[in-house]
């Protein structure tokens, strides 16, 4: 029986152009042979990690010992148009303990958000995303020859784990590369909405605005029509939350509304959001006449990161919030007819804060009945 550790080293071998990443760079293991085959059962998954402070958080985390570990973006901060000190920055978060801990003996997937991309609420406007990008795929130890190095296009991906009766397909999104430019408020109308925890942006509307350009929902509409049970959709911004303000899919209500309807058009049942950025973390869910079948978002944000204010979101769970330092888990009991799902957050000594639970076929048009 080959192990998770044997082939791990296996596919070190064989990835070729990947090996020669930049000294110090994570040599990340991607997804192997052992998981897309047998599947996962506990998938953990955190954001808005700097690399300058103190991360005790991965003892926790590598305690668990989970299949998979999905990066939502900010994995550092960068913020910079230098691609030097960029480079720097990654070796830097490449070196801390648990961190490489955990990528020696776990497969690890991320996708960016802005601090990673290399500035803070950026876009496409964004002059270096070419040169970040290629720092990116790099360090996540992505092949020579990987669809993300794809031309004049973001990093988005899916991967499929398990057979099909536990088939989890994880589509990871790239909410930068093509996102139009934000609509500001006035610094003057800033200072009073942030009494109230209110963002310095502006929902649009207006013709063309996008959060992932047309290349990116063509294939993503590819990918929800591929079968799976259980539909992760990794996005770096919160998908759910009202989150007045702030970087979210609420300042795209024509895009957000667009996801929603490809999910129904696409019949395409399971769909759980992950996301991060927020520096907190909170389960929202939207269960209303708008979405085909309840749809949950789970945020886990920050890994070292924290924040003093929370927005208002009303469609955050009761009790389900928590606002220092975290990481989520997903964990799925395949053994029963209806597997069971259980999402939770826990702190930095690995102690649960918050907890939902809900069977995979709540995650359906029939689950409403």
């Amino acid at each position: 029986m080959i192990t998770r550790r044997t082939s791990l080293k296996l596919m070190s071998a064989a990835a070729g152009a990947a090996a020669m990443a930049p000294l110090g760079f994570a040599q990340a293991a991607t997804p192997d042979a052992e998981i897309t085959e047998k599947g996962v059962s506990r998938i953990l998954f955190g954001s808005c990690a700097n690399q300058d402070k103190p991360q005790p958080i991965w003892a926790p985390i590598n305690a668990l010992d989970p299949d998979l570990f999905i990066f939502l973006g900010d994995n550092i901060y960068g913020d910079t148009r230098d691609m030097a000190v960029l480079a720097d920055k990654y070796k830097k978060f490449g070196e801390i303990d648990g961190f490489k801990t955990l990528k020696a003996k776990t497969p690890l997937i991320a996708t960016w958000d802005d601090h990673d991309y290399g500035e803070n609420d950026a876009g496409k406007e964004y002059p270096e995303k070419e040169r970040s990008r290629e720092l990116f795929l790099d360090f996540w130890n992505e092949p020579a020859d990987s669809l993300r190095r794809r031309d004049n296009d973001g990093i988005y991906t899916s991967h499929m784990y398990g057979p099909e009766d536990q088939r989890v397909q994880v589509i990871l999104l790239d909410l930068r590369w093509n996102r139009t430019e934000l609509t500001h408020v006035t610094k003057e109308e800033f200072k009073r909405r942030d009494q109230m925890a209110f963002g310095p942006y502006l929902p649009t509307t207006r013709a063309g605005a996008t959060m992932l350009g047309e290349k990116q929902w063509a294939w993503l509409e590819g990918e929800l029509k591929k079968p799976a049970r259980l539909r992760i959709i990794g996005s770096s911004l919160q998908f759910i939350s009202t989150f007045p303000g702030w970087e979210a899919w609420s300042l795209f209500p024509n895009e957000r509304q667009r996801m929603i309807n490809l999910i129904s058009d696409t019949k395409a049942n399971g769909v759980l959001f992950i996301s991060g950025d927020t520096h907190w973390a909170e389960i929202s869910r939207q269960d209303d006449m708008h979405v085909p079948y309840p749809l949950y978002d789970f945020t886990s944000s920050g890994l070292t990161e924290t924040w003093y204010n929370m927005s208002p979101n009303a469609y955050r769970l009761p009790g389900c919030m928590f606002t220092k330092a975290n990481f989520g888990i997903i964990e799925i009991d395949w053994r029963v007819p209806n597997p069971h799902i259980v999402l939770q957050a826990r702190d930095v000594d690995g102690k649960p804060v918050f907890e939902k639970s809900l069977l995979l076929d709540q995650l359906s048009p029939q689950g409403r009945l």
